[in-house]
């Protein structure tokens, strides 16, 4: 016996989490498997619909391992194609939910859709599952911050403009970016503030706006406080676009090439061109400063 949970669970916010904390909790209560039954890639970016500009909260791997943290038996993950977008609710209740996946059991959350023929009403999912033969466990509340329902397009919409703590008041935890560490100009080295650059591991991850930022940073196996400037470095001039760039306090290793993970705690300001290397050095010492000061 299963229970399963069906989405794409971007950024696996406060509202995916009360549908997975409904499905763990139930399958301990009963004896079976809990199965989170996702899709990869993002709809969007194979139907081509705003898949220029589509950013995501997680990647897949991330999306994973935030599953399991919460107790998830097992991730089973859907190649999402033209073909499979075409499957009614019907089809992929059947062909997937009980024939691949042997499901008994689905927990339904308030906006939940299955199939090219979706319906945001759990009702109306409820009685196509029940048709099919699995047991609808239907979540009637949602998570909602200022009286708006969490959703990952309200988290992208915050991050994306630099609201890294309403991000992370919708997501249930600090906004993460995962990727290894790359050479860059060193001009922070020669005034006593060298970065790490980063170079993301999933290109299609949403990037905060450019600013400063406080971070806490995962890199050797140890977390540092760090400021992260996300920009196009207009005080030096550099032309290579933007970049990820993180000082790590209290930290003076060569870590070129390994991995790191930065998780926002909070912006501290926009970007600034300063009219030297000096201003900016100034500057970058009073945001060190406010990046100690607060609590982790």
């Amino acid at each position: 016996m299963k229970i399963a949970a069906t989405g794409f669970f971007d950024g696996v916010h406060l509202g995916h989490r009360l549908v997975i904390g409904k499905m763990v909790e139930e399958a301990r209560n009963r004896g079976c498997q809990s199965l989170i039954v996702t899709f990869w890639p993002h709809p969007r970016a194979v139907l081509q619909q705003d898949a220029d500009r589509l950013r995501i909260l997680s990647s897949l791997e991330e999306k994973k391992h935030l599953c399991y943290s919460m107790g998830v038996d097992d991730v089973a993950v859907i190649p999402f194609t033209r073909e499979f977008s075409r499957l009614t609710a019907r089809d992929f209740i059947s062909e997937y939910l009980q024939e691949t996946f042997d499901v008994t059991s689905l927990v339904i959350g308030y906006d939940h859709r299955i199939g090219c023929d979706n319906s945001e009403s759990p009702d109306k999912v409820a009685s196509w599952v029940s048709e099919c033969g699995i047991e609808p466990i239907v979540v009637e509340d949602h998570r909602s911050v200022d009286g708006v329902a969490v959703s990952s397009t309200v988290i992208r919409r915050l991050i994306a403009g630099g609201d890294v703590r309403g991000g992370a008041e919708r997501l249930g935890y600090n906004y993460t970016l995962h990727g290894v560490v790359v050479a860059g100009a060193k001009i922070g080295r020669t005034i006593g503030f060298p970065t790490a650059n980063m170079m993301l591991y999933e290109p299609m991850k949403l990037v905060p706006a450019n600013g400063v930022y406080v971070v806490d940073v995962l890199v050797q196996g140890q977390t540092y406080r760090g400021v992260c400037n996300i920009g196009i470095r207009p005080t030096v001039g550099d032309s290579r676009g933007q970049t990820i760039e993180t000082h790590i306090l209290d930290f003076e290793e060569d870590i070129y090439g390994l991995d790191i993970k930065i998780s926002f705690i909070d912006r501290l300001r926009d970007e600034i061109r300063f009219d030297s290397l000096e201003d900016l050095k100034a500057r970058l010492s009073l945001d060190c400063q406010a990046a100690r000061m607060l609590l982790r």
